[in-house]
């Protein structure tokens, strides 16, 4: 799927809206986050959560995403080889089928734990994440990331070259309960 229509910006289809301004997206409520992952599920997108408040470690999470998107045996399990295999998830090697899947959702909840834990790693998965999904965009292929928090109060740098920003929904500090 090479683009959106050209009137995505008017008609404000839920994909559309998320990659709009960078391809990594935070959300508070929980669900609105389940929402959001059932309009992408009936779009056709393949959709692979994972709970990020368990992993206590790196090592956790590198296990966690390499088994789910199905990474080879040899996945080295360090921010290098993850950043390798998920330009490959870019071309749907791995973690989606390009062929029947609109594109691939990466949902990452309770990912406030997990960057408590080890921020320099949270920081720099989200990172490569939006860096590939932007790869992706260019050859038609869709990657998003959406990412619960349960702090509110939970942001990061810029990733991608863009800033992580909340949903349409929560932007507002008020509406996070700020």
């Amino acid at each position: 799927m090479a683009t959106w229509d050209a009137g995505a910006e008017t008609t404000h289809p839920i994909d559309f809206r998320f990659v709009r301004d960078g391809f990594v997206t935070m959300f508070w409520q929980s669900s609105l986050l389940d929402d959001s992952i059932d309009s992408l599920r009936s779009l056709a997108y393949r959709v692979v959560e994972f709970d990020a408040g368990a992993w206590s470690s790196d090592a956790d999470m590198y296990e966690d995403v390499a088994s789910q998107l199905g990474f080879p045996e040899d996945f080295g399990r360090n921010l290098d080889a993850l950043n390798d295999c998920m330009s490959d998830v870019v071309s749907g090697r791995y973690g989606w089928d390009a062929a029947t899947d609109t594109g691939l959702v990466l949902a990452l909840r309770a990912f406030d734990a997990f960057a408590e834990r080890d921020r320099r790693t949270a920081q720099t998965m989200l990172d490569i994440v939006a860096t590939r999904a932007r790869s992706a965009i260019l050859i038609g292929h869709r990657i998003i990331c959406l990412v619960q928090s349960n702090d509110p109060r939970l942001a990061f740098e810029p990733v991608g070259a863009t800033p992580v920003g909340w949903n349409d929904a929560e932007w507002l500090d008020t509406k996070r309960g700020l």
